[in-house]
């Protein structure tokens, strides 16, 4: 049986901010609670409100924000001699590293946010540290490295009960099998993770299901329909906590949605809209995908092959200098399905 999810990046005073709260007001109460603690010379007060202060920024996309939070919260921390508190920071600036596609400077902070999480006995942020080199290594691609730390994470979870956690272990494999063609396990991955996320009121993890299930449901059984209401109802989820990133990406899997149905002027609408919002957050992954989708639907409606084979072939340079593996090997598929450009060059 799992609780309700809880966010327990929330802490000291705010620790009565729900994983639901809207991320505007996360922002503005631990603001104020950050100056206060800062006129009384309570570092620690001040480390873990500014802690709070630096994931919103994160989630709401302000990137140069996030980063200056996070260091300064790890000064305070420091400061205090808070080691559990030093190791939230440096979770914090460790998962900001990887929104913004720095993914060495992710590994490193990530790494040194678990090992500062297990000295200082806190058990969570030393998950939550692991959990973040997990999705690093997912993200790029490096599924044999990453699967076995995801069912290690999930085991543990499950164990303690811990809902969010559980619906994130859930979601990262899933996405795995995903990738890798097993459409079966990953919907009822996704589907398990969705029936656990709505249990628990984890509105920012129930998105993310849906999220997923639209995928499979678009890929597999060809249902658009379908898809695109399950699309809907995260983005409701996604609006009400202004979940910049997740928004983001739910249109940009609208539009891989409506590109695989054939519609491809609605498509390509999507896709510049996602690029845009990936753009203003500073975002190099979803930015990426949002170009490819945006030059597959061009392509489609006419685009000059010539110009869809440059950017075909720039944009692998760029995936490869990222270092997003899944993502190159995307552009090699999408140069194979319009017949342009040669994939070993595009990948090299």
């Amino acid at each position: 049986m799992y609780g309700k999810a809880f966010a327990p990046e929330y802490q000291g005073a705010l620790t009565t901010l729900s994983v639901n709260s809207s991320l505007v007001d996360v922002l503005a109460a631990g603001t104020e609670q950050l100056a206060a603690a800062e006129r009384s010379g309570q570092r620690g007060e001040a480390a873990r409100s500014g802690l709070a202060v630096a994931e919103a920024h994160r989630r709401l996309g302000q990137v140069r924000e996030a980063d200056r939070a996070w260091k300064a919260s790890y000064r305070a921390a420091r400061d205090a001699g808070d080691t559990a508190a030093m190791a939230w920071a440096m979770w914090s600036g460790g998962t900001l590293a990887r929104q913004r596609g720095a993914f060495p400077l992710a590994w490193r902070l990530l790494g040194l946010a678990a090992e500062l999480g297990e000295r200082g006995g806190d058990i969570v942020v030393r998950g939550y540290s692991l959990a973040g080199l997990a999705e690093t290594g997912r993200i790029q691609g490096d599924y044999e490295a990453v699967a076995r730390l995801h069912e290690q994470l999930l085991a543990e979870a499950r164990k303690r009960g811990e809902a969010r956690h559980t619906v994130w272990a859930l979601e990262g494999i899933a996405q795995i099998h995903r990738n890798r063609g097993s459409y079966d396990t990953a919907f009822a991955m996704f589907e398990e993770a969705a029936e656990i996320a709505a249990g628990a009121d984890d509105r920012r993890g129930h998105a993310w299901a849906l999220r997923g299930l639209a995928d499979i449901v678009s890929v597999r059984d060809r249902d658009t329909e379908r898809a695109l209401g399950l699309l809907s109802e995260a983005e409701e989820s996604c609006r009400a906590m202004k979940l910049s990133s997740a928004l983001a990406y739910n249109h940009k899997m609208r539009g891989n949605v409506l590109y695989r149905a054939g519609r491809y002027a609605e498509a390509r609408d999507l896709y510049e809209q996602a690029l845009a919002e990936f753009r203003a957050m500073s975002e190099p992954r979803g930015e990426a995908l949002s170009r490819l989708g945006l030059a597959k639907s061009l392509a489609r409606l006419g685009r000059d092959r010539t110009e869809t084979a440059a950017e075909l072939a720039e944009l692998a340079r760029t995936l490869e200098r990222i270092g997003l593996r899944h993502a190159r090997e995307m552009v090699a598929r999408a140069q194979d399905e319009l017949g342009v450009g040669d994939t070993a060059e595009a990948v090299r």
